[in-house]
């Protein structure tokens, strides 16, 4: 019943090949729907990827509980330490040799989010376990225009020998619907948004796009009446709302036309037309869409590994021109650490972008996106030297409506299955699920 409430709430900007899920604006909607108790807003929840483990003496907190003080690593999450907890103790042992060699960051990323155990092959017959997104996806996803998203920062890939006799599959896709079936993430912004905000199937969003490229238009062009019309009938604050979101969803529109207009030029790594050249902008224009997705319930559910597993990118912006996996085996050098640590500090930088926009964006009831989601951030590698899977660096943030206590560090115990963690979280979304992967049970503090 609460869905059905939900959907009669939302309101939809329509134009021809243009439609725009607007933010709830209680002024907007029907006097039966206005006087009614409004209900909770929805619960989102997002799961975050970083590669090839952690400059761990740089991570983690010190001291437990409320108390805490935040290392290094998390200087960008300052401003923000009541909105996030640090979550230590979990381990992924399906990610674990047992026998089958090398390949721990193949396994990393195909037991990250599943708790399975990746069966070892190069060839098509990979099977894994289904992703947390998609056992709620299963079961929530229709309550959203898009059951869930899958992001990415590089294209996934289901063939080839990637890590040491393991399928790309493994290596490159964060979320299964089955055992056999990854969904690739999507790397380019510019199909994001047309998801987002174009109209109709696939081919009639693409037939849109070159008419309003051929023509010089914004995808705003063809709502401009009925915004307008809308705007008159809204109250002052819920017409500055309106104003905010269609400025950033312009916003975002140019960023995409800016690097379609400027060509990648020709590098020795081969990159996808329309991929932004640097790395922090593309991992925040995928952030701004992905925000504006959760702030207009378009989804509830969504993945983005912010680099794949094993990612051996280098960071001559940060004065680093090693690879990221190279130096992740840094063999005890203090210095390999130290360009570690400013890598773990940069990814961190974009997880407080992300959470800063969500914390921005007013809920109808006075609270922030961010109070209603829950935003898992880590990965299944600690120490990359090692490849350890145990005491993983996991944050979770947000207020999950209500359920969860951020502003905290919470040792959770040795060697509890992080699949724990994901049956709790899918509890607070309403899905029902006995077991995930190597799950023991539910996380009781959370």
């Amino acid at each position: 019943m609460a869905d059905e409430i939900d959907s009669s709430r939302r309101r939809f900007l329509r134009g021809a090949g243009a439609c725009l899920a607007l933010p709830l604006m209680e002024s907007a909607l029907p006097l039966a729907l206005a006087s009614a108790a409004a209900p909770q807003p929805p619960l989102r929840a997002a799961f975050l990827a970083v590669p090839d483990g952690m400059n761990m003496e740089r991570w983690r907190p010190q001291g437990v509980g409320p108390a805490f003080q935040l290392n290094e690593t998390f200087a960008p999450l300052a401003s923000l330490q009541s909105k996030f907890q640090v979550l230590t103790g979990f381990s992924h042992q399906n990610a674990n040799a047992k026998g089958d060699g090398g390949g721990d960051h193949a396994r990393a990323n195909a037991v990250f989010l599943t708790g399975a155990r990746p069966f070892k092959t190069a060839g098509a017959n990979f099977c894994n376990g289904i992703s947390v997104d998609q056992l709620a996806a299963q079961q929530i996803g229709h309550n959203s225009r898009i059951p869930s998203l899958q992001l990415g920062s590089a294209a996934g890939r289901a063939t080839g020998n990637c890590d040491t006799g393991y399928s790309c599959a493994y290596q490159f896709n964060l979320s299964w619907a089955s055992p056999t079936m990854p969904l690739a993430p999507e790397p380019n912004p510019r199909a994001v948004f047309e998801q987002l905000f174009g109209s109709g199937p696939p081919a009639e969003r693409q037939r849109n796009l070159l008419m309003r490229q051929q023509q010089r238009l914004s995808i705003l062009d063809f709502v401009a009446e009925e915004s307008r019309s809308m705007a008159g009938h809204l109250d002052g604050k819920d017409r500055h709302k309106l104003e905010e979101y269609l400025t950033s969803v312009r916003s975002i529109e140019r960023q995409v036309e800016a690097i379609e207009k400027f060509p990648i030029p020709q590098t020795t790594m081969s990159r996808l037309e329309g991929i932004p050249a640097d790395h922090q902008t593309h991992i925040r224009l995928m952030f701004d869409l992905l925000a504006l997705a959760f702030q207009t319930d378009s989804t509830r559910l969504a993945t983005f590994p912010l680099a794949h597993e094993g990612s051996n990118r280098s960071f001559p912006e940060l004065g680093i021109s090693e690879g990221h996996h190279h130096l992740s085996h840094h063999k005890g050098s203090a210095e390999n650490l130290e360009k570690i640590a400013k890598i773990d500090h940069f990814y961190m930088q974009q997880f407080a972008y992300f959470l800063e926009r969500l914390n921005a964006m007013q809920e109808a009831d006075g609270s922030s996106v961010l109070d209603n989601s829950m935003i898992l951030y880590g990965c299944a590698i600690s120490d990359g030297n090692s490849h350890a899977h145990n005491d993983l660096p996991i944050v979770l943030a947000g207020g999950g409506r209500g359920t969860l206590t951020p502003g905290r560090h919470v040792e959770v115990g040795k060697d509890v299955p992080m699949t724990n963690l994901f049956l709790s979280m899918l509890d607070r979304l309403g899905v029902e699920a006995e077991r995930i992967g190597d799950s023991t049970g539910r996380l009781k503090d959370l």
